[in-house]
């Protein structure tokens, strides 16, 4: 009976590390409820290849969007969203939302960034994804011809 309760107590207690590391924040996605937000958290790909999030390059106190490789010491910057419409500091979000478009919002909640689709969803996610590309998709569905 002991053991019994104490693989239970061990299997509660991996669930809940679990489900603690899913909230913290340590992800691969923004969500139509998990935006990356200036001044927040960034989003990883599943390796640790890739991170994306808010920047400022050099001294600049202009904000950017952008993607870089994680795990080199000098930030090396591969993509930058809004490259033509800077923003200043801590007043940027970027979400997905339907029909599957990524928006990029100033302080003023006006878009200065979006893409744009061929296909909609239902349920859209934004992955970043090892190889360095930023897909959206239906969430849930893994299959990376869609």
């Amino acid at each position: 009976m002991k053991a019994l309760l104490r693989e239970s107590f061990y299997l509660s207690l991996l669930l809940c590390l679990y489900s603690i590391h899913h909230s913290c924040g340590a992800t691969d996605t923004i969500t139509t409820t998990h935006f990356l937000k200036d001044d927040a958290a960034t989003i990883t790909s599943p390796g640790g290849i890739f991170e994306m999030g808010f920047f400022s390059p050099g001294n600049s106190e202009n904000r950017y969007v952008g993607m870089w490789y994680k795990n080199i010491s000098v930030r090396t910057v591969v993509w930058v969203a809004n490259r033509e419409a800077p923003l200043s500091s801590g007043s940027g979000i970027l979400k997905v939302i339907k029909p599957g478009l990524l928006v990029l919002l100033n302080g003023t909640n006006n878009v200065v960034w979006s893409t744009n689709t061929s296909r909609s969803v239902q349920n859209p996610v934004a992955q970043l994804l090892d190889s360095g590309n930023l897909v959206v998709k239906q969430a849930g569905d893994d299959n990376l011809g869609n």
